[in-house]
């Protein structure tokens, strides 16, 4: 940041995935899949360190390799499929306070969005310093409008499925709708450790394209992101 203020980037990545099993360190397009994070966020000059959160050695040793640090192991409490990520937030930063280390904002990054680059990263550090803003998320226009959508009962009935106001309109004529897209967290973290909430108030979405906010939670999610980031290699 431009401003003297220090960010922990936190990439959390523990070993257990029962869908993609040991996805964060599949080869992905050639490299484990949670460097991509990594080399994203050891691009940006303005990050002060790049932390992984892992219960798991090999993501460990793979971390390291790729640059990271790996300052502690993430306890099996915080390990499980219905594991928290503001507690793994705060455990991370109860750590750097044992040792006497503080940040003024802490990066969140996914492992499971590899497509997120580092410019995308800088382009959250930029809105974040220019609104003054407490959070920063990273958002993508949804692939269908909400408005086409809704439940549906036993019967199956259509009827009122679609407000007739709508009936007739063209998708392009639908207001955009966004999605957070699990790429980008950037909180002050004063404002994390008063509220526990990643969203307060003063956020502020940052926009990214929809072929860079693929978040890997299954085989074909894998590998649509494996076909982008090869065609992209070749660029």
């Amino acid at each position: 940041m431009n401003n003297g203020k220090s960010i922990l980037a936190l990439i959390p990545a523990r070993g257990g995935s029962k869908r993609l099993p040991g996805k964060n360190i599949l080869s992905l397009a050639g490299k484990p899949m949670i460097n991509w994070s990594i080399e994203a966020a050891k691009k940006v000059s303005s990050i002060t360190r790049v932390v992984i959160s892992t219960d798991c050695e090999a993501i460990a040793l793979t971390s390291k390799a790729a640059g990271a640090e790996v300052p502690f192991l993430r306890p099996a409490d915080l390990s499980s499929d219905t594991s928290n990520t503001v507690d793994v937030i705060y455990h991370a930063l109860e750590y750097f306070k044992s040792i006497g280390e503080y940040f003024d904002y802490l990066l969140l990054l996914q492992p499971t969005s590899p497509l997120r680059t580092s410019a995308d990263i800088q382009g959250a550090i930029d809105l974040l310093n220019k609104k003054n803003a407490d959070s920063v998320i990273s958002v993508s226009e949804c692939e269908h409008s909400p408005l086409w959508s809704n439940t549906l009962d036993d019967s199956l009935s259509l009827d009122k499925f679609i407000p007739n106001d709508l009936k007739n309109m063209r998708s392009q004529e639908l207001p955009k709708f966004y999605r957070l897209n699990g790429a980008i967290y950037l909180i002050k973290i004063e404002r994390f450790l008063q509220e526990g909430i990643l969203m307060p108030s003063n956020s502020f979405a940052f926009k990214m394209d929809s072929n860079r906010s693929i978040d890997i939670d299954t085989r074909l999610d894998f590998l649509i992101a494996e076909t982008i980031l090869s065609e992209r290699e070749y660029e």
